[in-house]
């Protein structure tokens, strides 16, 4: 192996979230609230060299692995990163994380009139167009686009 590969040490068990695009490395790390973990050892890894992406991030966090609640989260600020499951220092599953058709309760809507920005409910939308990233409300039907969602 080249020198330039062990940049960002293995981890025994836990998760590797691979592909970050560089800009939204911190939106991950506040989203999946790593600065609050304080049981596992966690890697960050910015602005590395990716044949695929010209740059990405990286993040290893030992002995923990998300939920699917957690990474339906992930896939709207980053979606596309690649989630590697580690057990032993081996890769026992690898899967791409996809904006899943139905959001429920992870974004807010941005109608100000909307009955959830106004009640105590949760939000639900549906993704009506997963490439553009747009986002249907469930209550109100205003249409809004991913990219400048903000989560609840």
């Amino acid at each position: 192996m080249k020198r330039e590969e062990f940049m960002v040490a293995a981890i025994e068990n836990g998760t590797v979230i691979d592909h970050i695009p560089c800009a939204k490395l911190f939106e991950v790390v506040r989203l999946l609230h790593l600065e609050e973990i304080k049981t596992s050892s966690i890697m960050v890894g910015f602005n590395l060299k990716s044949h695929k992406m010209g740059r990405k991030s990286i993040i290893k966090i030992s002995d923990k692995f998300f939920s699917d609640a957690e990474l339906n989260r992930l896939a709207i600020v980053a979606p596309n990163v690649s989630l590697c499951i580690i057990k032993d220092y081996e890769v026992v599953e690898k899967k791409k994380v996809t904006l899943p058709s139905v959001l429920r309760n992870i974004v807010r809507c941005a109608n100000p009139k909307c009955i959830t920005n106004n009640e105590p409910m949760n939000t639900l939308f549906s993704v009506t167009d997963a490439e553009k990233g747009t986002i249907l409300c469930h209550y109100c039907n205003k249409e809004q686009e991913l990219a400048n969602a903000k989560l609840v």
